[in-house]
């Protein structure tokens, strides 16, 4: 006869397995014809918190996530916290790529989504997926993210654009995000969701020029194989590797 742990251990293998069939979800894609990019509070003052980055490689990402919209024609939502105080307004940069999207300046909400205008903007887009990042990961992103599931948006949260003061509070904030069914995902994830394949338009011709700017690592990747083909042989040793 089994013992009882055995058995006690069978059954709760059985219940893990159902619970975790009952909580699957289908792989919901990115569609860049349903998807509204949110620059959210990703100021020149609240940069300084965002520690859980090195600063240089913090400030790449943050200017990359703002470019997701040129690239794929999404509409922008802006918005600031208090930017009159120490939390500064957005970097130039970013507002220099939207002159026409709306701003929305909040004078006191921590909470974007307690403002009135910014919930008008947001549904004024007609998009039911929303990527978004903001400083910091904790308050701005993590508070809003919460509240656009539960008015039952999509949320992909760009972890890369996100900062905050500490690892630990980021990794603790992604988990109670992801709890509420919030998509974690990195630059180039949303890409290459968006994007879908490289035949599309915007497709490699649109891309890889982008990429080799706001992502140079695949960037490198294209430029190696264009010199390759551009002036390359192959010299003894690589005959075998391909």
């Amino acid at each position: 006869m089994k013992s009882f742990l055995a058995i006690l251990t069978a059954a709760l293998t059985i219940v893990s397995g159902v619970c975790a069939h009952n909580h699957a979800v289908p792989f919901e894609r990115l569609d860049k014809n349903d998807t509204l990019l949110l620059v959210l509070d990703l100021q020149v003052g609240l940069y300084n918190l965002a520690r859980d980055w090195d600063p240089t490689l913090y400030y790449n990402n943050l200017i990359a996530h703002a470019a997701l919209g040129q690239l794929f024609d999404l509409p922008v939502v802006l918005t600031t916290s208090a930017q009159q105080g120490p939390n500064g307004p957005l970097p130039k940069e970013i507002l220099e790529m939207y002159p026409d999207a709306p701003l929305i300046e909040r004078q006191g909400e921590v909470d974007a989504w307690d403002n009135a205008e910014f919930r008008k903007a947001v549904r004024a887009a007609g998009k039911s997926q929303i990527i978004v990042a903001g400083i910091t990961t904790d308050v701005c992103t993590t508070f809003l993210a919460l509240s656009l599931r539960a008015e039952g948006y999509s949320v992909w949260a760009n972890v890369e654009a996100s900062g905050t003061t500490t690892e630990l509070i980021r990794d603790v904030s992604n988990l109670r995000m992801e709890a509420a069914g919030v998509k974690l995902v990195s630059l180039f994830s949303i890409v290459c969701d968006l994007m879908r394949d490289w035949r599309n338009t915007p497709g490699s011709k649109e891309v890889l020029p982008w990429l080799n700017q706001y992502y140079p690592i695949y960037g490198m990747v294209a430029r190696g194989h264009a010199a390759a083909i551009d002036n390359g042989t192959i010299i003894p040793g690589e005959a075998g590797l391909v």
